[in-house]
C-alpha cells in the first residue's frame, strides 16, 4: 500500500493568485551586446517554477516525528516527496542555521527543527507556544504549527 505524498497541489487557476512571477528584469539585460559577448550569461529565460505546491502536510510529518531516527524520518519523506528541499525549510543539519520559528508561507510559522548529535530530530526552542505569540499585522489570519495565534478575543 503506497503512502499519500507529503505535499499537495493548490490550484493556481484561480482568480487572485500571487504566483511569485519574478525574472522580468532579465528581459531588460537580453540580447544586449556584453551579453551576446558571453557565453557564460546565456541561457534559459524558463527556470523550473514549483507553484502550486502545499507543503503543510510534510511539515505535519516532520513535527510529529520530534524524537525519531533521522535517517528513518529523512528516508520516509524523500520517497513521498517531488523534491528534497522541503525538508530543510524546517530542519536545518548545522548548529549555525537552526532557527526558533521558521515562516514557512504568508503567515504561516513552525517550529525550526535539527537533528542532534544521536542523529535524532529535534525541535529548536520546545518552549514556544502559539499563545504567546504575537502577529505583525490585524489582517492575516496567522498560525504557529497550525494553531492560530493572534486574533481578538470574542
Amino acid at each position: 500500500m503506497e503512502k499519500k505524498p507529503l505535499y499537495r497541489k493548490v490550484n493556481t487557476t484561480a482568480h487572485n493568485v500571487w504566483r511569485n512571477n519574478q525574472g522580468s528584469h532579465y528581459r531588460n539585460e537580453r540580447n544586449t551586446k556584453a551579453e551576446r559577448r558571453s557565453e557564460a550569461t546565456r541561457g534559459s529565460m524558463h527556470g523550473i517554477k514549483h507553484h502550486g505546491y502545499d507543503y503543510t502536510p510534510l511539515f505535519r510529518f516532520l513535527l510529529s516525528r520530534v524524537g525519531g531516527n533521522w535517517d528513518e524520518i529523512y528516508s520516509e519523506a524523500l520517497a513521498r516527496l517531488d523534491r528534497p528541499e522541503p525538508v530543510f525549510w524546517m530542519v536545518s543539519i548545522h548548529e549555525d542555521d537552526r532557527e526558533d520559528i521558521v515562516r514557512l508561507g504568508e503567515s504561516s510559522y513552525f517550529n525550526g527543527l535539527y537533528v542532534d548529535e544521536q542523529k535524532r530530530l529535534q525541535i529548536v526552542n520546545p518552549d514556544l507556544k502559539a499563545e504567546e505569540m504575537k502577529p505583525h499585522c490585524q489582517c492575516c489570519t496567522h498560525t504557529f504549527n497550525g494553531v492560530v495565534f493572534g486574533l481578538p478575543p470574542d
